[in-house]
């Protein structure tokens, strides 16, 4: 499998995370697994990124789609009760955009906090989750200065106003994983099969492994608020964010 195609279906949402509407093509209908389609920008969910929400249309006729099984193939799990498309339809997919460019402004956010912990902090990430609007992300970070929250916040709102560009590109494993500091984790989460490696780049900021969605720069993201700053054991930090708009 490439960083763009999943089985049989090729990920429109990683070619282009804009892309809302498309047309495609059913290629099987399972009442147990869900719907495969040669074509989707559904995201399908990992990484903390949950997947997207959306709709098939065809023939006059609706199916929502309330998320994504990964398997060898995508499956998109329809809304109990819903009609299923036949196997050959021709169809159109519709991510709801609300959630969806939500969701790219929280992970580019959480990309800007990263790199700036990284960089002024020198902390690697432990964990971390979000959903639309808001997010947390853990840190091995012992030593917290008393401003820590007040400062975190003015540091990572300036980022975000300083309209960085967010770039992604994909390279062979080797590659990759020559740049320095591209695994951000404090655990390498890459899975040793894989031989292409999609890199998330906020340019002159942060540079690490990625396979989510994101805005086209930092000023998209909006203002961020770092809501709370709390201790899960010795050395570990949750930074909660949410967005203010």
């Amino acid at each position: 499998m490439g960083v763009t195609q999943h089985g049989r279906t090729q990920r429109l949402d990683l070619a282009d995370p804009t892309v809302r509407e498309w047309p495609c093509t059913v290629l099987e209908v399972d009442p147990e697994r869900g719907i495969v389609l040669d074509r989707s920008a559904f995201y399908p969910g990992g990484g903390g990124q949950p997947p997207d929400h959306g709709v098939l249309l065809w023939q006059g006729v609706q199916t929502r789609v309330a998320g994504t099984r990964k398997g060898d193939d995508l499956y998109l799990i329809p809304v109990e009760g819903d009609p299923l498309p036949p196997v050959g339809a021709q169809v159109t997919g519709a991510v709801e955009d609300a959630r969806r460019t939500l969701l790219m402004r929280t992970h580019s956010g959480l990309h800007v906090l990263c790199g700036v912990v990284f960089r002024d902090f020198g902390a690697l990430v432990t964990g971390g989750n979000m959903e639309p609007g808001e997010a947390r992300m853990d840190f091995n970070l012992p030593q917290v200065p008393a401003d820590f929250k007040a400062r975190l916040e003015e540091l990572v709102n300036t980022e975000v106003a300083a309209d960085r560009s967010v770039a992604v590109r994909v390279l062979p494993r080797t590659e990759a994983l020559a740049i320095p500091d591209i695994i951000r984790t404090q655990a390498n989460l890459i899975p040793p099969a894989e031989q292409e490696i999609r890199i998330v780049d906020i340019v002159g900021l942060d540079v690490q492994a990625d396979g989510g969605t994101h805005v086209g720069s930092t000023a998209q993201i909006g203002k961020v608020r770092v809501v709370k700053v709390e201790s899960k054991g010795r050395a570990n930090r949750r930074v909660r964010v949410r967005l203010a708009d």
